[in-house]
């Protein structure tokens, strides 16, 4: 573990489907670290254990392993492929060293793989390109590498080409070698056989192009191409692999996860052309005294850093916190958070293996460890020496851009709160907000599924059921003209009665709230019940008069009333300040009022047309497109009201390949005949 050099930490990415955990099965039972080759679809897979996993027969978190291969040791991230956690994917390319991604061969490339393969190109992640499930019906091998040439940001250099697909899928030639292997039982293990006949023509067509290829990456490899035109198997190895190493390359391999064909050959792959810690240019950081901008060498000899970037709630162990070392040996008790500016101390030092906790004595360069029950330190936080505090920039998670209204039965409140509480520590796209104008609160994420997802786990772990609704749109009512008005309170029943009498001028604000003025001359209402006036205004104004939403940007002017010198009270005047406002904001025009959302769409050039004529059928403005390498950004103005579902229709629209942001941005009338509507079901409840 010692040996940086040995050590190699891989995540798989790719789109829903394609069978990413699979894989991570086939290799882990390949490298002997299970005994069974499980699977996804029984719920048997080491990596996919939470009850959720198994009942929606996908991941909803990464998953972590490792395995010893060849004296090699291997750590391991499985991510989810479904949108709805594509945080976990982008925590996990902030942690690696380099990404396996997994293309399916019967569906291809699809809106999902181009949003993964951007976060992995984003990160400039070395990469191994697995194209799965050759063994399926309609496995398409050249269909596929044709996908991933048109809409991939990788450039693409053939290693492994499939002898065979479907039922006939049986094993590979090598192109860099030449030779063909076949597959031998589920051991995952090869033989080598002759290259088919068939085959010859194509290998050769691959082997110049990989020679090609590799050359471009280098001055001296090109200029002897070009001399000799060809290059000899030792210096396409050692090209390949620089070109992998800097992101130049991305090799494709061929397996059948399921079947475990074509992981053994995968795992002597990474060995052999995956970076270590050491093969990467250093993780900058900053010195937490002086700002200063300096770098973070991956040696056992360096002060210990490490970056936090996943915490996990759970009930009875408390808070399990994941970090990636990144340099130095962490040995002992206790570490301090240069984030929280804190030590901490911790008891056991744990390496993941799916849902078992291994226990260790000591973490180098490159691992990812877990310990339990921190008190301070959160998602993002660097760990260090505290002889050398160091603060790693934190990832920073996708917004999110649904939300529901949250409740909770009679009695159970305080402890659904609390459980969310827990989820907001382990999960960094959850927002948990109050809406002043509906009372209600609100729990925001990146799409239904995933907010579903949230509700599952807090039943299973905390033993307590959240209910989502769709959240109420927080209309606001004003004025559009001024008026005087007279609120009178005047009531005698026997005793002290009650005299409140004002006049009030209201008019229009706009965009400044609610302003107050105290123009009263010559103490017709004494000083100390003008406050009051102003309170039953207040209060009116948060019930609203037209539709029971607050009336906001409107500014009151107190002008004159009277007072009885018995009768009068301070409750007297507030109930006529509040029957005053009433009336002249009825006689002022009330009108009703939108929220509008700022949304900026990302899709794709083929979408634009179908995205746009969607927006205007949602009452939105389109303020302005542009474009950058890799998207339409299309920037526009739409009601709240219209867009409550949008992340569900856009992707149906787009085949999950738009993406989009959305944020308040202001306030507009409602038109008359949809105000009516919204008045009539008000007055209704």
């Amino acid at each position: 573990m010692q040996d940086t050099n040995m050590i190699r930490n891989i995540a798989i990415f790719g789109h829903g489907n394609c069978g990413k955990t699979s894989l991570a099965e086939a290799m882990l039972y390949t490298a002997g670290k299970i005994n069974r080759l499980g699977k996804v679809d029984e719920g048997s897979s080491a990596m996919d254990y939470e009850d959720e996993e198994i009942g929606r027969n996908i991941s909803i978190s990464s998953s972590f392993h490792n395995y010893s291969w060849k004296k090699h040791e291997v750590f391991l991230i499985d991510t989810p492929g479904d949108d709805n956690f594509l945080n976990e994917a982008l925590f996990a390319s902030h942690i690696c060293d380099s990404a396996l991604f997994t293309i399916g061969a019967v569906l291809g490339v699809k809106g999902q793989t181009v949003k993964f393969a951007n976060i992995v190109k984003d990160k400039n992640l070395p990469t191994v390109i697995a194209v799965n499930k050759m063994d399926r019906e309609r496995a398409d091998f050249s269909k596929t590498l044709a996908e991933i040439k048109k809409s991939l940001p990788f450039t693409p250099v053939v290693l492994q080409l499939p002898i065979g697909a479907e039922d006939n899928f049986k094993g590979y030639v090598d192109i860099v070698t030449g030779k063909a292997f076949l597959f031998d039982g589920t051991k995952g293990t090869v033989t080598e056989s002759d290259v088919p006949a068939d085959l010859a023509d194509e290998v050769a067509l691959y082997n110049e192009s990989l020679m090609e290829s590799v050359a471009e990456t280098d001055d001296d490899l090109i200029e002897k191409f070009l001399e000799e035109g060809e290059l000899n198997e030792d210096e396409v190895r050692i090209g390949l692999r620089n070109g992998i190493v800097s992101g130049a390359l991305a090799p494709v391999c061929v397996c059948a996860a399921t079947l475990n064909m074509g992981a053994a050959p995968l795992l002597d792959f990474i060995n052999t052309y995956m970076p270590s810690p050491v093969d990467l240019p250093p993780i900058s950081a900053t010195r937490s005294e002086s700002d200063e901008v300096i770098e973070i060498k991956p040696s056992v000899d360096e002060p210990f850093a490490a970056l936090v970037f996943k915490t996990m709630a759970d009930p009875y162990a408390g808070r399990l916190t994941l970090f990636r070392v990144f340099s130095g040996i962490l040995k002992g008790d206790s570490f301090y958070n240069s984030s929280k500016k804190e030590s901490e101390r911790f008891g056991q030092l744990y390496v993941l293996e799916g849902k078992e906790q291994k226990p260790v004595e000591s973490a180098g360069p490159g691992m990812i460890i877990a310990v339990a029950k921190l008190k301070e330190t959160t998602t993002g936080d660097t760990l260090c020496d505290v002889g050398n505090p160091v603060v790693f920039e934190k990832p920073v998670p996708y917004r999110p851009v649904i939300s529901f209204a949250v409740s909770a039965q009679k009695g159970a409140e305080e402890k659904v709160f609390s459980s969310i509480t827990k989820m907001l520590d382990e999960d960094l796209t959850l927002m948990l907000t109050r809406q002043t104008q509906t009372k209600q609160i609100l729990l925001s994420g990146v799409g239904q599924v995933h907010l579903d997802v949230v509700g599952s786990r807090i039943k299973r772990k905390f033993g307590v059921e959240l209910e989502l609704s769709v959240p109420k749109i927080p209309y606001m009512e004003t004025i559009r003209s001024s008026a005087r008005v007279q609120g009178k309170h005047k009531k005698q029943s026997g005793g002290r009665g009650q005299y409140g009498d004002c006049w009030i001028e209201i008019s229009p604000l706009p965009g400044k709230g609610y302003e107050f003025l105290d123009k009263i001359v010559g103490g017709v209402i004494p000083q100390q019940y003008r406050p009051a006036v102003d309170k039953g205004i207040q209060e009116a104004m948060e019930k609203g008069v037209l539709a029971g939403y607050p009336l906001i940007d409107v500014q009151i002017a107190l002008v004159d009333g009277s007072f009885h010198n018995v009768d009068s009270s301070e409750m007297a005047f507030k109930i006529a300040g509040s029957l005053a406002f009433k009336k002249g904001a009825q006689e002022a025009g009330l009108v009703l009022l939108e929220p509008y959302m700022n949304m900026e769409i990302r899709v794709g050039k083929d979408n634009v047309g179908d995205v746009m004529g969607d927006l205007n059928s949602r009452r939105g403005k389109v303020m302005g497109m542009d474009s950058d390498e890799k998207a339409e950004i299309i920037n526009a103005q739409v009601p709240q009201a219209e867009i409550q579902s949008y992340a569900t229709e856009l992707t149906s629209m787009t085949g999950g390949l738009g993406t989009f942001t959305v944020e308040f941005s202001h306030y507009e009338d409602v038109p008359a005949q949809i105000a009516e509507k919204i008045i009539e079901k008000s007055k209704e409840s």
